[in-house]
């Protein structure tokens, strides 16, 4: 785990993130376009569109944006990107396994409610076949069961994929004793609807509680209780987590909702989680290259660019005229010198204390000093030269 002294940025509270791998046999471009268009023609959806090249993302990418409405008056925003493929033949290009990846930020006008619909179901279809619900750790799946790998060094490399891998909730949780077959259904089906997509559930057998556990606590100094489950930190993890705060003694695998894992789940989601490697940008991305707008916020735009602008206008001409000022005081000066014919001899004032010439000077003086940047005083003690009196006979 990172010893880190500086606090990562984290997750705002008004967002929901996260990021997965469509390995299914359709294009997911077009699988997202079809899914978004069913949504806008039954009115689930307000709009949606592919934002131009110009926007300012990544020609070789492809970006949707979404927006609609929960409770009736919260906007939702939302943007899902399909990075860009590296070449093939690359040694970056991903094997024919690994899919398309995919990085989905949304945003609503207040803090985000897990009850509300999971963004990741407003531009995919909840259709298990087609593939699109691949975590990013290799192998694991949302909204489904993902058992432990038997070998310990295993289990190690994938605790340490995972805490790694900010983007997503991972659980483990322990059985107990073999489940019936209510208890082998996931969990995530009984989680709210904005956390089926975020969790990933990993289940340890009963007889894999000693190995699980010597995992854990080389990797994260923590171990689960038997029967009950825990939520992994991310790494950096969160300076707030305490596993005391994200167990749970008992897991229930009888089919019936588990309250207290729930609360867990959700009092995680809602704490200070840092922002995962690329989240960052993703978020920033989602606030500043947003181009689905209703014509009242495309006019509260310009009227806010007009503004700008404004401003940044008046603070030039007000720049301008300074230095316009400055030049004629300047040119009053070097104009009085010429006109004085040298008559002022260095080292004397002239004979009239409030004479043309001494005022303009006296102008000139000053703005020049305002003009002049200020620099600090020398740290010289100063040294007076000797008086006459002072000096030795022999100097005499």
């Amino acid at each position: 785990m990172s010893n880190s002294s500086t606090a990562p940025p984290t997750i705002p509270h008004t967002v929901w993130l996260a990021r997965g791998r469509h390995v299914g046999s359709q294009d997911a471009a077009g699988v997202v376009r079809r899914q978004l268009q069913r949504l806008k023609d039954r009115e689930v959806i307000d709009d949606h569109m592919e934002p131009d090249e110009d926007q300012g993302h990544d020609p070789r990418e492809l970006v949707f944006e979404a927006r609609w409405r929960v409770e009736g008056t919260v906007t939702v925003r939302a943007r899902l990107t399909l990075p860009a493929l590296p070449e093939p033949g690359s040694p970056a290009a991903p094997a024919s396994t690994d899919g398309r990846e995919w990085i989905l930020v949304a945003e609503a006008e207040q803090v985000w409610d897990p009850r509300w619909p999971s963004p990741a179901t407003v531009f995919w279809p909840e259709d298990a076949d087609t593939g699109w619900d691949h975590a990013p750790v290799p192998g694991l799946r949302f909204g489904e069961v993902n058992p432990l790998p038997s070998d310990e060094k295993d289990l190690r490399r994938l605790f340490r994929s995972c805490a790694l891998a900010g983007w997503s909730i991972h659980v483990v949780v322990h059985e107990a004793m073999t489940p019936d077959a209510q208890g082998r259904l996931p969990l995530a089906r009984l989680l709210p609807a904005s956390l089926r997509h975020c969790v990933v559930e990993h289940r340890a057998t009963p007889d894999q509680l000693r190995s699980v556990n010597w995992a854990l606590l080389r990797e994260f100094d923590f171990q689960v209780p038997r029967g009950g489950a825990v939520v992994l930190p991310t790494n950096p993890a969160a300076p707030g987590y305490d596993v005391r705060d994200f167990s749970v003694r008992s897991v229930f695998l009888d089919g019936s909702e588990p309250t207290e894992l729930v609360d867990v789940l959700c009092r995680y989601a809602a704490s200070a989680r840092p922002l995962p490697e690329g989240g960052a940008e993703a978020v920033t991305a989602l606030r500043e290259q947003w181009s689905l707008m209703t014509l009242e916020e495309e006019l509260a735009r310009e009227r806010r660019l007009v503004a700008m602008y404004a401003e940044a206008l008046e603070a030039m001409t007000k720049s301008r005229d300074l230095y316009r000022e400055s030049a004629d005081r300047a040119n009053e000066a070097l104009a009085a010198l010429r006109e004085s014919g040298g008559a002022i001899v260095p080292g004397e004032s002239p004979s009239s204390a409030g004479s043309p010439f001494q005022r303009t000077f006296g102008r000139l003086r000053d703005v020049t000093k305002a003009l002049r940047p200020a620099t600090p005083p020398a740290d010289v003690d100063r040294v007076d030269p000797p008086h006459d009196g002072d000096r030795s006979a022999d100097e005499r």
